[in-house]
């Protein structure tokens, strides 16, 4: 849709003063947001004005003065001389080979996106006089009469997990940690499991970009709109979202209740991934110690695990979309430790290096369709503690994490703890006014049913479901419409799973 901006752009407001009490809508809201803005502008429209005015005045009076023969006359054009600067011409990438561009293509309409195939097709150098170009646009026009229009954008499902188990028997020894892990974690079998049954099922996996978005109304007021999903008959749109991307200390290994020291591996972690790199072959692929202290590269965590799947089923994404990647920021992200605080551990070089490694990983994510998003900072319940708590909170995670991640406008609740029942947001709530300012326009708390959304008129809210080792135990009926968890459920997961 030409008024849905790009979400690998996504907005957000740097953190102004408390609003006063005057500020009881949107409208002045807005108005005191950008009240020094609007004043700036306001000064430099009347300075322009007075600037022109006397140029205008100064023109004329030159004119008067030093008219001369050599003045070109209003009836006589003047000649000017060439350009001081010269503009330096484009540089544009080579255009494909024909069969590599067919390849683009072709990926491209298998998620979905028949208009960006047609248009890279028959924009190409190679169209008038190729045949099969010709041929395989009409294929793309045809197939995308097929599709149809999602029209239950309200109730589209909305799933997630956190760091997935690589070794089942490091992860559940019978340690004081394995009940938590039991509770909330997913082993990669019933992860691939899961995903093989969604797709069969006709699941699609979408952006929350896809389902709702802002955009700038006929008055200039910024809202929020549910979008327009088309795909073929029989198939089903859902959002997907991993907590935590973070690999604490305490499941590589190194542990330290204070959080004082940057972690490390271990040969005694509990058998997960502890970093995400960038791989050989450019996609983002993880970093994984086994019990003999050896380092490996590959599909151990869920980001690189679902670029595999898609990649193997390109219908699985609609139009490239992957899931949002939520960070805490109390031991850095994505596996290397940018605290702040842990320059003086590692020395300022090293400190550094881990801060560039982190930001080059964040925008291949991105580059590759991820979406990142804020899991606060220390992981507090937002819903539990006072509005100053979250706002310092907010504070520090856009101290610490943003300049690493880069600008986002989403927000995962950590323990699903959401700042208000279900009634709608309100600037009268101090929590939703703190997180709006700083740019979030996404909401998601954790909530057990199929689908729970709630469209503001500038915000999204939506609920979670938790597809770990408690949902599968203690509620196997509340997922049968994505998988039967007894074909799902690992066997090497301890039983009973603990209550909550």
């Amino acid at each position: 849709m030409s008024e849905q901006r790009n979400p690998n752009q996504p907005q957000r407001r740097r953190r102004k003063p408390r609003r006063p009490k005057w500020v009881t809508n949107k409208f002045t809201y807005t108005l005191w947001r950008n009240w020094p803005l609007i004043r700036f502008v306001l000064v430099c429209l009347l300075l322009l004005s007075l600037a022109l005015s006397l140029v205008t005045c100064s023109a004329r009076a030159i004119g008067k003065l030093f008219k001369g023969d050599d003045q070109p006359s209003e009836s006589t054009p003047a000649v000017s001389g060439p350009a001081e600067t010269t503009v330096p011409p484009e540089t544009t990438e080579p255009e494909p080979e024909p069969d590599e561009l067919m390849r683009r293509a072709d990926e491209l309409a298998m998620g979905y996106d028949y208009d960006g195939a047609i248009d890279l097709l028959s924009t190409s150098s190679y169209y008038s006089a190729n045949s099969k170009y010709q041929d395989r646009v009409k294929q793309y026009e045809a197939d995308s009469q097929k599709l149809v229009k999602w029209d239950d954008m309200q109730n589209i499902t909305h799933v997630f997990f956190h760091t997935l188990v690589v070794d089942n028997e490091r992860c559940f020894d019978g340690d004081y940690r394995e009940d938590g892990y039991n509770l909330y974690m997913t082993t990669i079998p019933e992860f691939l499991k899961m995903m093989e049954s969604m797709y069969e099922r006709g699941y699609v996996l979408v952006s929350p970009y896809d389902v709702a978005y802002e955009y700038v109304d006929e008055n200039g007021q910024t809202r929020m709109k549910y979008g327009e999903i088309w795909l073929p008959e029989g198939k089903t749109p859902f959002v997907m979202s991993q907590d935590d991307v973070n690999y604490y200390g305490y499941m590589i290994g190194d542990i330290d209740p204070d959080f004082e020291r940057p972690a490390v591996p271990h040969a005694d972690g509990d058998g997960f991934a502890h970093k995400i790199i960038i791989g050989e072959d450019g996609y983002p692929t993880c970093e994984y110690m086994d019990a003999n202290g050896q380092i490996h590269v590959g599909s151990y965590d869920l980001v690189p695990i679902l670029e595999d799947f898609i990649r193997e089923h390109p219908d699985f994404s609609y139009r490239g979309a992957r899931a949002i990647l939520g960070m805490t920021g109390y031991e850095g992200v994505f596996g290397y430790r940018t605290k702040p605080a842990y320059e003086d551990d590692l020395g300022t070089e090293a400190y550094q290096k881990e801060c560039e490694d982190a930001k080059a990983v964040a925008q291949c994510l991105r580059d590759h369709g991820w979406i990142l998003a804020s899991h606060t900072y220390g992981h507090p319940s937002y819903g539990v503690i006072s509005a100053e708590k979250v706002e310092a909170d907010s504070d520090e995670w856009e101290r610490t994490v943003q300049p690493i991640i880069g600008d986002c406008d989403i927000i995962l609740y950590p323990n699903g703890s959401d700042i208000e029942g279900i009634s709608k947001y309100t600037f009268d709530n101090p929590k939703f006014a703190a997180l709006y300012a700083d740019g979030y326009r996404y909401f998601y708390n954790v909530d057990s049913h199929v689908a729970w959304q709630q469209l503001g008129e500038d915000y999204f809210r939506g609920g979670r479901r938790n597809l770990d080792g408690y949902r599968m135990w203690h509620t196997p009926k509340k997922v049968a419409d994505l998988f039967d968890v007894d074909e799902v459920f690992d066997p090497d997961r301890p039983t009973p799973v603990p209550s909550l």
